[in-house]
């Protein structure tokens, strides 16, 4: 059985936070705002894949209310979720990502977010996909004032291949 599951996370911009999206450190002179690290990319992706489970959402999993979860490396929380995935007998076949900012410049980390994100999925960095675009100055991430992210995954049950 294959399914296909669908993510979306948005956070706004905050001074005195770094800015982390996929994992990957960006130089900014803003961070996000959130309760864990804010990597909306991640989040998203988190999200994507609980979906297509059928295992709910992120706030499920890792409420804003736990403490334990105060500025958590989000790749860590993406472990968790493989982890209940992988317990249920899912795998990620293969993801598609989609951050729309209109400030930082993302291009030159995408390498490195992909093989990220690729790392903890336990798959190869050619099947995973981030893509970065602008809202043309419209609404909030137009005004610069935050950062969103899309993430659509294929999970199949039973056991990993190379095909």
């Amino acid at each position: 059985m294959m399914r296909i599951g669908f993510g979306y996370d948005v956070h706004g911009f905050i001074k005195g936070r770094p800015l982390i999206l996929g994992g990957v450190e960006i130089p900014f002179e803003l961070g996000l705002k959130g309760h864990s690290d804010a990597d909306v990319l991640t989040h998203a992706v988190m999200d994507a894949l609980l979906g297509g489970a059928a295992k709910g959402d992120l706030g499920v999993f890792f409420p804003d209310s736990e403490l334990a979860y105060h500025n958590v490396y989000s790749l860590d929380l993406l472990q968790k979720v493989v982890g209940l995935l992988q317990a249920e007998g899912f795998f990620c076949v293969n993801l598609d990502c989609t951050v729309v900012a209109e400030v930082p410049k993302l291009a030159p980390y995408r390498g490195a977010m992909q093989v990220n994100l690729a790392e903890v999925l336990g798959i190869t960095p050619q099947r995973v996909n981030v893509k970065f675009t602008t809202s043309e100055g419209l609404g909030f991430i137009g005004e610069k004032t935050g950062i969103a992210a899309y993430a659509c995954c294929l999970l199949k049950e039973g056991e990993m291949t190379d095909d």
